[in-house]
């Protein structure tokens, strides 16, 4: 699941390369020879879902995956973890500090898939999108998989950036139109990641208010923003939080332009998509093969033996010792392994109605906060790492932060001032004195939310329920496939799974831990916490982001909200007579990161 969230990173990443059997690689007639069409296989864990990756409900890597592959950007990072600059999309540069003013440029070649030029108007409904401004309420009823419910007459647009909220003043369309000027309210720390092209402006003005040429669809949405016509702004903002959801290739293909490398050309339902090459892309990111699949499927034995059988030709999943010993043995395998930008956590929810919210108690918040711990003391976390974990990378240990990551600055001095220690071992017995102590009899029924078609995802609840039952609860299986457009919903206590980060910058973890946040999905509301991001958001030197983040760090162990567990060990594995150029990067989107490099050898 990918979130909002972002912290520092930078490792090396090793690499591993092993050799084993071969076998012949789906639509053989088309690979091989030179003179043909080049088609490769890729897979992934889980289902893509929503074009609108910035939104509530698609919000999640298994759909910035493919967006990736689709849209260019300004800016991409390198397998290095390096930012690098898209000149070939547009240009950005902050033109002043005080107001910071930041002027984006898209270059004039760069056109959505229909013919249409990406401009301003595109860049100026992301703000409009993720600032909050044009919004007319907050009372909007959520869902349990991530959509909302919005009053008739109201604007909301479900989504949420921590920069552009700062951005009060309408930004501003130059140069012909090419151009989008921003003035932030005060200096915003990651302002470099903040302005995104996702959904095409005249499209969404095409659908919501029923205009079908493209350049008076751009004005009348235009009009709409500059004029704040709540009724057209209404249409728009509900087309955009849920007109571009689908889970099969939609009869309208409006819906699924492209202004990067790969348009999408089929999509079946929870078993892959085709993506071939658009002919209309002009920048540097070019596609590279003739059709690209992408098979979904949350087994990763079942995608080895699909490599095995040249089904698959590229994965990377969730590896167990299994796996990698099983990619062993297939002929011309790779295997490049290290950490992922993405950590392993449980959170407990605490605005449900369940075990872990005050509201069971009669509001008092002592009790559930002493429930809360309770649970935390009995998750047998260095037992996850030591039989998951660690026969896949020796060297990992417990992440025992929620803001840093091991191995990196700042994490150690982070880890020895935040309480996690309070965490360093499993006490089940502990765990029962705190349930008497709060006048809970056991045993506490917990129904946990995790993905049913993931293997170690079920491996680690296998663990959990027998530790959690010695701490005093009964750990209930609701696992789900569809688990990510889950994670709002109500019906669970609890819930695990990773967090993935597509860049290098601090300040998105507000959008998980304060009040009220897109990304929120346990309720937590703490006021320090939300103060104490404030600064948070400013530039600021790295000592002083270490210490807001450590204080964050504290209050978020104190408040038992949950526990990080493990940071995830990579695994890449591909076929190297089958495609070459592959360089999986630290961060999202991790494989798929450098696809216009990849290449399908001749034979």
């Amino acid at each position: 699941m990918r979130s909002k969230r972002i912290f520092a990173v930078g490792a090396v990443i090793a690499t591993l390369s092993l050799v084993g059997t071969a076998c012949a690689a789906p639509d053989a007639e088309e690979k091989g020879s030179s003179s043909q069409k080049t088609s490769l296989a890729t897979g992934w864990n889980q289902a893509f879902h929503s074009y609108n990756e910035l939104s509530g409900s698609g919000n999640a890597i298994a759909n910035t995956n493919i967006k990736y592959l689709m849209q260019d950007q300004f800016w991409y990072y390198d397998e290095k973890s390096e930012l690098k600059t898209n000149t070939s999309f547009g240009t950005y540069e902050k033109t002043s500090d005080k107001p910071m003013t930041i002027k984006y440029t898209v270059a004039d070649d760069t056109t959505w898939s229909d013919g249409t030029p990406v401009d301003g108007s595109d860049l100026l409904l992301t703000w409009a999108a993720q600032s909050g401004k044009l919004n007319t309420t907050a009372e909007v009823k959520a869902n349990d998989d991530g959509s909302v419910e919005v009053p008739k007459g109201q604007v909301f647009f479900n989504s949420t950036d921590p920069g552009l909220t700062t951005v009060s003043k309408r930004p501003t369309i130059g140069d012909d139109g090419k151009s989008l000027t921003i003035v932030y309210d005060e200096p915003f720390a990651d302002w470099a990641f903040n302005m995104t092209v996702n959904i095409p402006a005249h499209i969404l003005a095409e659908k919501a208010l029923g205009i079908s040429d493209p350049q008076q669809a751009k004005d009348a949405f235009l009009k709409a923003v500059k004029d704040k016509d709540n009724a057209s702004l209404e249409k728009l903002a509900n087309f955009w939080n849920s007109g571009f959801d689908y889970s099969k290739m939609p009869s309208d293909k409006d819906l699924t332009l492209s202004n990067g490398a790969y348009l999408l050309d089929n999509f079946k339902e929870n078993q892959y998509m085709t993506l071939v090459p658009n002919p209309k892309y002009k920048g540097e990111h070019k596609a590279t093969i003739d059709t690209l699949t992408v098979r979904f499927n949350g087994d990763p034995l079942s995608q080895v033996q699909a490599l095995q059988n040249g089904e698959l030709d590229l994965f990377s999943p969730q590896a167990t010792t299994d796996v990698v010993k099983a990619a062993e043995k297939v002929k011309n395998v790779k295997i490049k392994g290290g950490y992922d930008a993405t950590f392993e956590h449980i959170d407990l929810k605490m605005g449900n109605g369940g075990p872990f919210d005050p509201k069971s108690y009669g509001g008092d918040a002592a009790k559930a906060l002493k429930v809360r711990q309770a649970f935390l003391h009995g998750v047998p976390r260095q037992e996850i790492v030591d039989k998951l974990i660690k026969p896949i990378n020796p060297d990992a240990e417990v992440r025992n932060s929620f803001l840093r990551v091991p191995g990196f600055p700042g994490y150690e001095e982070v880890v020895a001032q935040n309480g996690s220690s309070e965490y360093g071992t499993t006490d089940p017995t502990l765990s029962k004195r705190l349930l008497k102590d709060a006048g809970v009899t056991g045993p506490v029924e917990v129904k946990v939310l995790f993905d049913k078609a993931n293997t170690r995802r079920q491996n680690e609840f296998q663990i959990l329920q027998p530790a959690l039952a010695k701490a005093g609860f009964k750990l209930i299986d609701l696992s789900n496939p569809n688990w990510g457009e889950l994670l709002p919903s109500a019906k669970y206590d609890a819930q695990f799974y990773g967090w993935s980060s597509p860049n290098t910058g601090v300040t998105a973890d507000q959008a998980i831990y304060r009040t009220g946040q897109q990304s929120n999905y346990v309720k937590y509301s703490n006021k320090d916490v939300d103060n104490l991001f404030v600064p948070l958001l400013l530039p600021q030197d790295e000592a002083k982001q270490v210490e807001l983040q450590t204080k964050i760090d504290s209050q978020l162990f104190k408040d038992a909200i949950g526990l990080p567990i493990f940071q995830f060990p990579a695994a890449t594995i591909w076929n190297e007579a089958r495609v070459t150029g592959v360089e999986p990067a630290l961060l999202a989107p991790t494989m798929y990161h450098g696809f216009w490099n990849w290449k399908v050898p001749s034979n």
